[in-house]
């Protein structure tokens, strides 16, 4: 794999990282025009209904330079998409400019392109050359190929815990452990993923708004689960103000922004909860507690990162012992003040 080649499809991931938190549930994808060792074009895709990065690349192609798409070479971090959608086609735009060469970072998982564009672009007698950077340009868009591979939505767990492992008091009484940057830090993470999951007792006790008030971005959808719907109608999460999904045994209704969504008893819940929001196309969740619930996930194997935060100053002698994370790959350590965060994966990316 030539050197360039590498150089190129690095700048198209550059440019794809823009989109974050603004394109879900498309993929982040950058697009580069080079022509004899110059880029002439640059785009990505900057968000979900507007039109694709090969079309933001081409368009911001000068005037002067637009007879030189012909013996342009476009890198792409992702196969262009061969569908209508919410845009038309990219790779029927790639032809009718006439370019001759097409490097694309991987293909696209995603059942209506998976292959087709590359098909569509060979045909058309486009040179093709894939695999360059596959796997980075796999990682950058990980939620989008577990949810269309493994047709469930990527999972993320986050819990705060003192020194020694704990992350409640025995009492009905919150337990504020991470301190005020480790929370504006978990606000952002929110604007990052789809929806918020959190269990009856931690609803219950801490009646958390589950928004991302504390950073700029897209409201998560936010859901609970609460199988025989203990909850009070005048907990936080029933404000109508955001999308909220209550799973439960008991009813299926809408009621302004509040869906209940009924589960069966009888039957595996957290396997219902992941094939539920895949029905909604809710590509990914922040698993927020409690340590039940957390626990689950992570005995089911159904989860793909955990961000544990610890209070590296705080002890607590009699509580709810945090949960115990599997065999799994520290991937990095950020430290705030006086919290230390522990970044786990547990497994690679669909291959």
């Amino acid at each position: 794999m030539p050197d360039i080649d590498q150089s190129y499809m690095q700048r198209c991931l550059e440019l794809a990282r823009l989109g974050a938190g603004k394109v879900a549930p498309n993929p982040m994808v950058g697009a580069v025009l080079v022509h004899n060792g110059k880029i002439i074009g640059e785009g990505y895709h900057r968000e979900y209904g507007k039109v694709h990065a090969e079309v933001n690349c081409i368009e911001s192609v000068l005037k002067y330079d637009r007879d030189l798409l012909a013996t342009a070479t476009m890198y792409v971090s992702l196969e262009p998409c061969v569908h209508f959608g919410k845009t038309p086609p990219c790779s029927d735009l790639i032809i009718e400019k006439g370019i001759r060469k097409v490097v694309i970072g991987c293909p696209d998982p995603f059942s209506a392109v998976n292959g087709r564009g590359i098909d569509k672009l060979q045909k058309a007698g486009i040179h093709v050359v894939t695999g360059v950077l596959e796997q980075a340009c796999k990682e950058i868009n990980r939620r989008f190929f577990t949810f269309h591979t493994a047709q469930r939505p990527y999972i993320v767990l986050k819990w705060a815990q003192t020194a020694n492992g704990v992350m409640a008091a025995q009492t009905d009484e919150r337990l504020l452990i991470s301190n005020e940057y480790s929370n504006r830090l978990v606000h952002q993470w929110r604007t990052g993923e789809a929806a918020i999951l959190v269990g009856t007792n931690t609803a219950l006790l801490d009646n958390p708004v589950l928004d991302n008030r504390l950073w700029t971005g897209r409201k998560p959808v936010r859901m609970v689960l609460d199988m025989d719907l203990r909850l009070p109608a005048n907990l936080k999460l029933f404000d109508q103000q955001q999308k909220t999904i209550v799973f439960n045994s008991i009813r299926q209704e809408q009621q302004g922004n509040i869906l209940y969504y009924q589960l069966q008893k009888t039957n595996p819940i957290i396997p219902q909860v992941l094939n539920a929001a895949y029905e909604m196309e809710i590509q990914s969740i922040l698993v927020e507690g409690g340590a039940r619930m957390l626990q689950s996930f992570m005995d089911e194997g159904l989860w793909d990162e955990a961000r544990v935060i610890t209070n590296e100053t705080l002890l607590l002698t009699d509580g709810l012992n945090a949960p115990n994370i599997p065999p799994s790959q520290l991937i990095k350590t950020q430290k705030i003040v006086t919290d230390t965060i522990h970044y786990y994966t547990h497994k690679q990316i669909n291959q």
